[in-house]
């Protein structure tokens, strides 16, 4: 049975740091691709960044480059998001996925496996 299960969101200030966990069951994670997804109230989910199986090769949005990081240890079947210099823009739920697709990194349709979701909430 595959599960995909997020945690680490929370509140924080402005100008703070957050570090998101996505943890993968049932599934092989060195053979994944995996991405990080936001959801804000009203909007549509959107791709925040994107990580191959070996950790080469990562790609971010424009909204949050230079402020995000991402990373993976396939040892632990684990991917994080370390999120720095947080604005009260970045407030969403967050999402992981394994993706399956091939079109492009950001389109939620190239993926599968998706987790619940870790709220983020930025305050000013």
């Amino acid at each position: 049975q595959v599960q995909v299960v997020e945690s680490g969101g929370g509140l924080v200030q402005a100008g703070g740091s957050l570090r998101l966990s996505c943890t993968v069951f049932g599934l092989t994670f060195d053979n994944l691709a995996m991405g990080w997804f936001r959801q804000a109230p009203g909007k549509e989910r959107e791709g925040v960044s994107y990580i191959n199986w070996s950790g080469e090769i990562t790609a971010y949005a424009d909204s949050v480059k230079g402020r995000f990081t991402i990373s993976r240890d396939n040892a632990k079947n684990t991917l994080y998001l370390q999120m720095n210099s947080l604005k009260p823009e970045d407030t969403a739920m967050y999402y992981c996925a394994a993706r399956t697709g091939y079109r492009n990194w950001y389109d939620a349709s190239d993926y599968n496996y998706w987790g619940q979701g870790t709220q983020v909430s930025v305050s000013s």
